[in-house]
Parts: C-alpha cells; structure tokens; sequence
C-alpha cells in the first residue's frame, strides 16, 4: 500500500492562479518546476504529476502554450496529440496494474490555462464508491513517492512507450 502525505488545496490553488504556466516553466527547463518527463518531441511533453493521487498519474501537453482543447489546433494536431495519449494510456497498462484508464482534460482561463491530458490508471479492486472524480480529490493527500520511484516509474513508461507500434506524430 502507498502512503499518502497531506496536501496543502490552498496554496496550490493560490499558487497556479498567481504564478507563471507550470508547463511552459518545464518546457523551459526551470529547476523551481522540476517534473520527472517520461516523453517529448517537437509537439508534446509527457510527464508525470508531481502530485500523484494514483499511481502512474501522468500528464501530456502540448509543448507551445495553447489553451482551448479544440480550438487551439487544426484536427491534424489535436489527433496527434490523441495518438501520444493513446500511446500514453497502453503504456501505463502495461506497467501499472490497472481496472480502468481515465482520461481528461482540466485546467481553467483562471488557473493551469495550459491545454493538458490527465491519464491515469485506476488500480483494480478499488470500490466503486472511490473511483471517477473521488480517486482524484487531493484533498485526501497525495502519493507520498520518492525520486528514484518516479524516475523508475517514467523509464518504464517510456519503455513501453518505445514498445508501441504507432508513431507519435503524422505531419
């Protein structure tokens, strides 16, 4: 069983709505937004979150700062974006023990305005009453995993990510 370590809903929220795009900061490279990547090229970064409520809790986004699921791209773009997702989500299966993959896009004008994908893998034998949006709250602490954990973690999502048949992006 993982731990959990308490989280602080306040000043993260105070944080995303007042500080710089935490994923341009990591497209940038700046230290301070330092994430484990699993992926990247041209057109998306994949990583994982650094406040896990599941194991495996992963992020895509595209790499410029677009902020409009749809609107912001042509249908080409937006469909490669689905295939790295897709290529995501088989690989968490592959790796983590899993009962369902939920994908969604969250974000606000007001808050992590950058587009980005959650894909996370629901561990099976979880009740149902605790799955969907309640595995999600991190009101009730988030994964407490150590460096060389998300670090083993990411390697072997990119391995099996390497493993996979379609390439991430069609121009």
């Amino acid at each position: 069983m993982l731990r959990r370590q308490p989280f602080d809903l306040k000043e993260y929220v105070g944080r995303v709505q007042s500080g710089p795009c935490f994923i341009c900061e990591i497209v940038a490279g700046n230290p301070e937004h330092r994430h484990h990547i699993v992926y990247q090229d041209d057109l998306a970064i994949v990583f994982l979150n650094k406040y896990p409520t599941l194991y495996g809790y992963t992020l895509v986004a595209p790499r410029e700062h677009r902020e409009q699921v749809t609107g912001d791209f042509t249908l080409d773009q937006y469909l490669a974006l689905q295939r790295v997702i897709y290529r995501v989500a088989e690989a968490l299966r592959q790796v983590v023990p899993t009962e369902r993959v939920y994908i969604l896009t969250l974000g606000s004008q007001q808050g992590n305005s950058h587009v980005h994908w959650h894909i996370v893998p629901l561990p099976p034998g979880v009740p149902y009453r605790e799955q969907q949006l309640e595995a999600l709250r991190m009101e009730k602490g988030v994964l407490e995993l150590s460096d060389q954990e998300l670090k083993s973690l990411a390697a072997r999502i990119l391995q099996a990510m390497a493993g996979s048949q379609s390439t991430a992006f069609n121009r």
